[in-house]
C-alpha cells in the first residue's frame, strides 16, 4: 500500500435524532469527533412509512411549496 494517501480511518460517535449514540469507525472529522444526525432511519419516511414529518431546517420546504404553491396536478 502506498504511504500517506489514505484518509485517517478513527472512532467517532454517531448521535441518533432521538438521542441514542453508537460509536463507529468512520474518516468523517478526527477521532472522538461527534456526528449529530438531523435525520436518520427513525425519522425518514422511507423507513417509518410516511407517520413522522421531516423538520424543515434549512428552509428548503418552505421555498418549494412558495414556489410551486399555484402547481395543480388535477388539472388535464
Amino acid at each position: 500500500m502506498k504511504k500517506d494517501i489514505h484518509p485517517d480511518y478513527h472512532e467517532i460517535t454517531v448521535v441518533m435524532t432521538d438521542g441514542t449514540t453508537y460509536t463507529t469507525r468512520s474518516t468523517y472529522g478526527k477521532a472522538g469527533d461527534t456526528l449529530k444526525l438531523d435525520i436518520d432511519s427513525k425519522t425518514h419516511p422511507a423507513w417509518t412509512g410516511g407517520q413522522q414529518h421531516l423538520v424543515d431546517t434549512g428552509g428548503q420546504l418552505s421555498k418549494f411549496k412558495r414556489r410551486f404553491k399555484d402547481f395543480d396536478t388535477s388539472k388535464s
